[in-house]
């Protein structure tokens, strides 16, 4: 390898993970461009939707792209009239890389409604590499409290997590229900704990249970079972279908789910009286606001949370994903460069 070139991870044929549609590729190391930063990533988190664009849940949108959305690096290069970060500063990059700024979403504080959004990792080239362009205006911060390898997932799993929650409208010191709980569910629940919110757990992963009353939850369960009491908020983050009708049937009056994956599995029919009368509310959650992912590091920072995390070799991402599909990732993977 010449000192032009960098080592990456690019989605060739996307399909059943253990296919191998994630390939080892040298690409020209990128030059950033007006308003860019070029990032020496240090470490990347493993999303599920990395893994959804690698088996075609998501298509890929152009070929050979470079996933990874959750990435901390150090700032090596800017390009013209970059001034908000200097050489040396550690930055993070997330999955919203770019919007438009001028759809009346963008205009009223919704970007992340935006008409002809650019997304890190799968409309340009992400954080599964030795270097990565961003943009300055969407890059983030990074607090002191957090290590690079801690810090990683808070990018993705955390920020739309946070949005989730917010969403999810729950009150203070309300009831709140969480089916599945990965790298996103298990830093959400962190923050409602913090608010004072009961939390119960519904996942079929028994390590993940324990995971959930290691950090404070009131009660774990399987993955469609019915939570102790009646709930006023639920966050669905399993990309299942089948687990939207229990969900709403554990809503109390007035309550809300909110589904925070980017793919979900087809949901089955609902029954009206059973699931959404008595004004229970099914909504969406669609990527975040820069705004979204400044509260929440704050946030994080403040309370000091705990993130669970499984390191992996840069060399090991093809690896990083089939434990992910497999569900033998408890918290979030990482990929941490040498």
């Amino acid at each position: 390898m010449t000192s032009s070139t960098m080592s990456a991870w690019a989605v060739q044929a996307p399909g059943p993970i253990d296919s191998g549609p994630l390939v080892r590729v040298e690409r020209t190391i990128p030059s950033p461009g007006p308003g860019q930063v070029r990032l020496r990533v240090k470490t990347c988190g493993v999303c599920r939707t990395d893994l959804h664009l690698c088996e075609g849940d998501l298509s890929p949108r152009r070929p050979l792209v470079v996933p990874g959305h959750e990435v901390v690096g150090v700032v090596d290069e800017l390009g013209e009239g970059s001034t908000r970060f200097g050489v040396g500063e550690r930055v993070g990059a997330a999955w919203l890389a770019r919007t438009c700024g001028s759809c009346r979403y963008c205009l009223a504080g919704r970007e992340n409604l935006c008409t002809s959004p650019t997304f890190t990792g799968w409309d340009i080239d992400g954080g599964y590499a030795q270097y990565v362009v961003v943009n300055d205006d969407f890059a983030y911060a990074i607090p002191p409290q957090l290590d690079d390898v801690h810090a990683a997932p808070l990018l993705c799993a955390g920020i739309i997590g946070y949005r989730a929650l917010v969403r999810s409208r729950l009150p203070a010191n309300g009831r709140l229900g969480i089916y599945g709980f990965g790298g996103s569910a298990h830093l959400t629940a962190q923050i409602a704990l913090a608010q004072g919110a009961r939390v119960h757990v519904m996942t079929r992963s028994e390590e993940a249970r324990e995971l959930a009353l290691s950090l404070g939850a009131s009660s774990v369960g399987d993955a469609a079972d019915a939570p102790p009491e009646l709930l006023d908020s639920a966050i669905l983050f399993a990309p299942v279908g089948t687990l939207v009708p229990p969900a709403l049937a554990a809503l109390d009056r007035g309550g809300t789910l909110a589904v925070a994956g980017i793919y979900l599995s087809d949901i089955p029919k609902l029954n009206y009286e059973e699931h959404l009368f008595q004004e229970r509310t099914l909504c969406s959650v669609t990527a975040n606001t820069r705004d979204d992912g400044r509260d929440f590091l704050a946030l994080a920072a403040q309370i000091g949370m705990k993130v669970s995390v499984d390191p992996y070799p840069f060399d090991q991402a093809d690896q990083a994903l089939h434990d992910l599909c497999h569900d033998h990732v408890n918290g979030a993977a990482v990929l941490v460069s040498p």
